[in-house]
């Protein structure tokens, strides 16, 4: 376990599908002593349906997501003091708004976002955002590799959707610091050269708005 604290209580990694957010968290809860939330995922049933019919399986798919999102995060927040630990979590609540705009329709996303807006207004904003920045070839590498079945199908075309939708949402951002990585170029799990840079630039104050860092 590291001596040296990270300079944030509350801190969200993020990125998109494939590009090791749930890695990078296991790693920081490990090395820091942080207190883990990770998405559970694998639970929403809903999910290898969507990715073989996404237009009759989005709109339960997404419920499902937020609702668990929801449930979870106010479980986890509500038993940990925010100003005496630090805690890492591998989603932010507003991915589930990023992803329902790329999925549903007009009409059901209008319903969808007076849904989030009710639940998203009791959590607290995080320290910092984390984005973890890969090209799509990197990301379908990456899920190539890791396996999961219902995930094989997923379209270099939808990556790109999702990671615009991140950025669209960066850019109307400015109430909390979004440090937008690049690491195309690194490999953090097996390299722990690459994993202290990835530190150092995660270890630095940022100001509320985007911040791009390349490792390398």
């Amino acid at each position: 376990m590291s001596n040296t604290p990270l300079p944030y209580n509350f801190i969200v990694v993020e990125g998109n599908i494939g590009a090791g957010k749930t890695t990078l968290c296991r790693m920081l809860a490990r090395d820091f002593g942080c207190r883990l939330i990770l998405e559970q995922f694998a639970d929403n049933p809903f999910l290898p349906h969507f990715y073989k019919n996404p237009e009759r399986y989005a709109f339960p798919v997404e419920l499902f997501f937020m609702t668990e999102r929801h449930k979870q995060l106010q479980e986890e927040l509500a038993q940990r003091d925010l100003f005496q630990e630090t805690i890492v979590s591998d989603y932010f609540f507003f991915k589930t708004l990023l992803f329902a705009r790329n999925n549903l329709k007009e009409e059901e996303y209008r319903l969808f976002q007076r849904l989030f807006n009710i639940l998203n207004a009791s959590f607290p904003r995080p320290g910092l955002l984390v984005y973890l920045h890969r090209s799509v070839d990197n990301l379908i590498g990456n899920i190539r590799k890791r396996g999961r079945e219902y995930e094989q199908d997923i379209s270099a075309g939808y990556l790109q959707q999702i990671q615009q939708a991140y950025f669209e949402f960066f850019k109307s951002n400015e109430a909390l610091p979004v440090l937008i990585i690049d690491i195309e170029q690194i490999d953090f799990l097996n390299n722990h050269t690459h994993y202290q840079k990835l530190l150092d630039c995660m270890c630095k104050a940022y100001e509320p708005g985007v911040h791009r860092v390349r490792v390398f």
